[in-house]
């Protein structure tokens, strides 16, 4: 192995995982959307490779981006330079009976409503040892697309060619208030706390609850709107396994007279892994457990 190849093993994998997509799309703005990035974030990427390279990698021109003969030869040694990148997770991961390491991610909200209550009988799994991420859905995608992130499970389903997106669970959502209400008017008035349980949720709301009066408290985490209701009082809608424990102990009601809410969660991977039988076999652990809760 020559000096250049070994120094792309050290190097920030993140420069060639962007250097692949421009290479397999040949246009830094189709790129930037699949890897979630800015354009100008995926050019500097480029550049910074190129400097640290000292060649070019692309010949620019008006619509039209080729490989040069340097960026041809980089090709196969930055696939290989990731995939050394994930064994060496893979293996460092590895401790006495894990031997090998399942990063899954979520946002925050849908770690809150369902996956910790999950994540136990994922590490009760022999020899495996998990790595739980909580980020935003388009830090997750572009994380997915990186290969840094096995799994990732969002609310709103992603559209990127490079994914299989599967629909995973159901998660029914109530309107809870810190005190006796039938109708989401008397709720309200109690100060009402809005959780972004995703687009859809968004939409339907805006639709549901017309002439709604602005909320006391705006999240996106369902634990911070629970604790807010619990020692400030106040309603909004919470998954029902979250509040039951509440509900059941009178500390919390649920405001009947609402509409019904429902969100799907959906589990995205690399289309690459559709074979992957770990991955598999999580998603129906999930599906087993997931539409009956």
């Amino acid at each position: 192995m020559s000096l250049r190849e070994s120094f792309l093993v050290v190097m920030d994998t993140d420069l060639l995982k962007t250097f692949m997509e421009v290479s397999r799309t040949r246009h830094f703005g189709r790129a930037a959307e699949n890897l979630y990035l800015t354009q100008s974030a995926v050019s500097f990427r480029i550049r910074q490779l190129e400097g640290l390279l000292g060649v070019e990698l692309f010949s620019r021109q008006r619509n039209n981006i080729q490989l040069t003969p340097a960026g041809e030869k980089l090709i196969p040694l930055a696939e290989s330079s990731v995939l050394l990148e994930q064994r060496i997770r893979h293996e460092v991961a590895i401790a006495d009976d894990r031997h090998y390491q399942f990063a899954l991610g979520a946002t925050p909200n849908l770690w809150d409503a369902v996956l910790q209550q999950k994540l136990p009988a994922l590490l009760r799994r022999p020899g495996m040892a998990v790595s739980a991420m909580a980020h935003s859905s388009s830090a997750l995608v572009r994380q997915i697309l990186e290969r840094s992130l096995d799994l990732a499970l969002v609310f709103d389903a992603p559209k990127a060619d490079e994914l299989v997106t599967r629909e995973v669970l159901s998660v029914p959502l109530v309107m809870v208030a810190s005190e006796s209400c039938r109708q989401w008017q008397e709720a309200a008035e109690l100060g009402y706390v809005l959780v972004d349980w995703g687009t859809s949720f968004r939409i339907q709301h805006a639709q549901e609850f017309k002439g709604m009066a602005a909320p006391v408290l705006k999240t996106n985490t369902g634990r911070i709107a629970l604790d807010s209701i619990l020692m400030h009082g106040g309603a909004g809608y919470l998954p029902a396994t979250m509040v039951a424990p509440y509900l059941e102990s009178g500390e919390l009601h649920e405001v009947s007279d609402v509409p019904e809410m429902t969100r799907q969660v959906f589990a995205s991977y690399l289309s690459t892994r559709k074979d992957d039988e770990l991955i598999g076999d999580i998603i129906n652990q999930l599906l087993e457990s997931g539409h009956h809760e």
